[in-house]
């Protein structure tokens, strides 16, 4: 019998393996719950070599169950932000292939202000806006 703080966390992880392995999260129903429960994390921000790293990592790994990320810098009109498909059959169909760069660059110091709008597979729509100091990375 596993007892105590560790137990507790051992069972935690034992179910949500149990729980990733009965489903695939690759449809909207499946990753909604997780993209709004993390929705802070769905853009990041990185100064990086004199430049801003815009990055859409998050997303990425959760693009199964998404038909459409967009994302607009500073009020600036929405751009398509282009996922690689989900690769659904096999072992990792949330994988990021290898070679992608999941960020846009920028000029340092641009980035004032992101606003993020995801449509799921099934049609429903969600968005979110951040400040740079919501999103810059230390």
């Amino acid at each position: 019998m596993i007892s105590g703080h560790f137990g507790l966390v051992a069972a935690c992880a034992a179910g949500l393996a149990g729980a990733a392995l009965a489903q695939g999260f690759t449809t909207a129903a499946e990753i909604r719950p997780i993209l709004e429960a993390t929705r802070t994390n769905w853009v990041a921000l990185r100064e990086f070599d004199g430049q801003d790293l815009l990055h859409f990592t998050h997303l990425e790994s959760w693009r199964c169950g998404l038909a459409e990320v967009r994302y607009g810098v500073n009020g600036a009109a929405p751009e398509v932000w282009a996922m690689d498909p989900c690769f659904e059959g096999t072992a990792q169909p949330h994988a990021i292939a290898a070679g992608r760069e999941p960020y846009i660059r920028l000029p340092l110091g641009s980035v004032q202000a992101v606003s993020v709008l995801v449509t799921y597979d099934d049609g429903a729509t969600d968005m979110a806006d951040f400040t740079r100091a919501q999103v810059l990375m230390p």
